[in-house]
């Protein structure tokens, strides 16, 4: 019998990764094609959408070379969430796409602020009212271009669009995408025409939600030549990034935890209801598995932290791995680890481009705190790390606070180092796993979500045929108590900003 497999596509922020998985899991191949987004206006971010298609059928085709067409039996999406475009009733853009990075709406947040309760809003959502969403981004356009709002059938994000150019089918999203709008209630799965009625939005600018595995339609013939699949290949809607990566994380039951360590990052665990922290810091989300919700916190620079410690405090470390043959972040790491734990007493506040969760505040700024004539070099790299690891524990309080977390499964290219996975594990306090594929979990769950929703795959806890524990860490508990006290130093050096913060901001 011929071998079936699935087609994971993970539309990121960079560029679309197409993923051919066999449906026992294997990984066969990958192929990336790269598009551009158009920072300008201080806190503007925009893709054009044409990109993505163009990404997608490049990546396709790349991937389908000598495979069988035939053989593909579904194909599903994990893409970047909380964008604004708006399209006509032939799926035409009418503009760019405002996408998740996108600041502008901050006049329409506050706006938004003064006609609902930010608390009740937030039980509504899962989420607080932040211009970082769909729905702040509509309202934006709709003051600011009225004729594009006018002629707007439908606002999607970039996985709907791609699945209405592969099929023609009506425009749909999905549930966790909906809940990455700030207009969708997360107790109820619809549109709120409470918090519509407050934005001042027509309900139908926002397309149907179904379940991430609802079969959006089959590839047309004109995308199947495009793309170079079969005509007929099953489409599955899948999922925002966010929720597809608890499934590549193992995270498909209640109180299973995961920690994504890429550029940003969050901690995230499994649950059946909002978990409504009263700071409102932690974030709510429609899970891939019917019936749950994923509560997690992001921060913004974590693995950005150190791609900017290596571009700019490690040239001497970089020539090292160009006359080692060897890549940078392998020497960084042995020094790191020949740092004591808690960095001699050095401390570094992540927030190189403000914060998300815990602190919620663009004009967060990073700071080195604590430096003595007697700290080393490695002291400062450590510390980078270690930072990292401080705020990603607040967080991790944050959802303890309101779910057991046991154990924390580690996903993303920054748990590739032993001494950061180390030291992560020490920070946290808790058993911490790795699993054999570290970057593939978003693209995992989207090749699971098209194997259950054409029922191939029974359930989604069949993503046990993809993934592996490869190794489990125990915390040391004399470092996590030595941690436990830097941790608490770290939190108060916050706080003891603030105002500085403020001032930085008007310079």
């Amino acid at each position: 019998m011929a071998e079936k497999y699935v087609i994971a596509h993970d539309l990121g922020t960079s560029g679309n990764k197409a993923t051919l998985f066999s449906l026992d899991g294997r990984l066969i191949r990958s192929s990336l094609a790269a598009y551009e987004t158009r920072y300008y206006n201080a806190n503007w971010a925009e893709q054009d959408p044409r990109d993505w298609w163009k990404a997608v059928c490049t990546s396709t085709r790349e991937l389908m070379q000598g495979i069988d067409k035939n053989q593909v039996v579904a194909l599903s999406f994990s893409a970047h969430m909380m964008a604004c475009l708006c399209v006509d009733k032939s799926g035409r853009p009418l503009r760019p796409c405002i996408i998740w990075a996108d600041m502008r709406a901050t006049e329409q947040a506050d706006a938004l602020a003064g006609r609902i309760d930010p608390h009740r809003f937030y039980g509504i959502t899962g989420h607080r009212i932040s211009s970082s969403y769909t729905l702040e981004k509509l309202m934006w356009v709709q003051k600011n271009e009225p004729d594009v709002y006018k002629a707007t059938y439908k606002t999607l994000n970039p996985k709907d669009y791609i699945a209405f150019c592969l099929t023609g089918a009506p425009m749909v999203t999905d549930y966790s995408d909906a809940s990455g709008t700030n207009a969708f209630d997360l107790n109820t799965f619809c549109w709120s025409e409470e918090i519509l009625q407050a934005a001042g939005i027509d309900m139908e600018k926002f397309p149907d939600a179904k379940p991430s595995t609802y079969v959006v339609g089959e590839v047309s013939r004109q995308a199947a030549e495009a793309c170079g699949l079969a005509p007929g290949t099953k489409v599955v809607l899948g999922a925002g990034d966010g929720s597809s990566a608890y499934v590549g994380a193992g995270a498909v039951s209640l109180g299973k935890s995961y920690c994504s360590l890429g550029t940003s990052a969050w901690v995230a665990t499994t649950t059946d209801h909002i978990l409504r922290d009263e700071g409102m810091r932690l974030t709510n989300w429609a899970h891939v598995v019917p019936g749950l919700i994923g509560s997690l916190g992001p921060m913004q620079a974590a693995g950005a932290s150190l791609s900017w410690l290596k571009n700019t405090l490690c040239l001497r470390e970089q020539d090292e791995a160009r006359a080692r043959g060897i890549s940078p972040y392998d020497v960084i790491n042995e020094k790191i680890a020949s740092a004591p734990p808690g960095s001699n007493g050095l401390l570094y506040l992540p927030y190189l481009v403000g914060e998300r969760a815990p602190r919620w505040n663009p004009n967060a700024r990073g700071v080195f705190l604590g430096l003595k004539m007697e700290h080393r070099r490695e002291d400062i790299l450590r510390s980078v790390v270690e930072g990292v690891g401080y705020n990603l524990k607040i967080i991790l309080d944050l959802l303890r606070a309101g779910a057991p977390v046991e154990s924390l499964t580690l996903v993303g290219g920054m748990a590739r180092g032993e001494i950061e996975r180390e030291i992560f594990c020490d920070i946290f306090g808790l058993p911490v796993h790795t699993l054999n594929h570290l970057e593939e979990a978003t693209s995992m769950g989207a090749a699971v979500c098209a194997g259950v929703g054409v029922g191939e795959l029974e359930d989604f806890s069949q993503v046990d045929r993809f993934i592996a524990v490869k190794e489990t860490r125990y915390p040391h508990a004399q470092n996590t108590a030595r941690y436990e006290r830097m941790s608490e130093i770290f939190d108060k050096a916050y706080t003891s900003l603030l105002d500085v913060y403020e001032e930085m901001a008007k310079l």
